[in-house]
């Protein structure tokens, strides 16, 4: 069995990395990098009456050194209490949607081989009625969010032409797909 033998922080902060000496069942000796993240949350509101679902984009600093434009991404956030709870607060603040029921998809880890964040999946439904707010996301976080209410045949085109970049959507948008197809009339590709 492979052992942890030691972890040494190097960098503290927003996030932290560490280095972790191990050994594998041979006794040879080895080092990873492990990124520590907190726990979060991925969340697509959809309306089943106007077949439509809220996503947001903003600047994600990677994407753009990669040359890319922003991308589309379901709400998500870094867990602060209960995940249904925080799921419900980062619809409201990021996209100004009021939620009740949710469904839970379940619980991925992001990147398993690197980072020790794992994300709490959900879908919920949403009313017209139910958008109460600008959305935007929080002043003083400066994430700059841009919020869209997209068709879901729109999103599965995009989908389909491999036009989502955004791992927390494709999962919920396919979860979506899978229970409740009646709500996209775009052939499955």
């Amino acid at each position: 069995m492979t052992i942890i033998l030691s972890t040494t922080p190097i960098y503290q902060g927003w996030l932290n990395l560490l280095l972790v000496a191990m050994r594998a069942p041979d006794g040879a000796a080895f080092d990873r990098h492990v990124v520590e993240m907190r726990r979060a949350v991925a969340i697509l509101p959809y309306d089943p009456d106007r077949r439509v679902a809220l996503v947001v984009s903003m600047p994600r600093t990677p994407v753009m050194l990669a040359g890319l434009p922003d991308m589309l991404e379901p709400i998500a956030g870094i867990l602060e209490d209960e995940p249904a709870n925080c799921a419900r607060r980062e619809a409201l603040e990021e996209a100004g949607v009021r939620l009740g029921d949710l469904f839970h998809l379940g619980q991925i880890w992001s990147i398993p081989s690197v980072v020790t964040e794992k994300i709490d999946y959900y879908l919920a439904e949403y009313r017209a009625e139910d958008r109460i707010a600008a959305g935007g996301g929080l002043a003083e976080e400066q994430e700059h969010i841009t919020v869209h209410e997209l068709p879901l045949d729109d999103l599965w085109t995009r989908f389909a032409d491999k036009r989502i970049g955004d791992g927390k959507l494709a999962i919920t948008l396919m979860a979506l797909r899978l229970r409740r197809p009646d709500l996209f009339s775009v052939p499955v590709a």
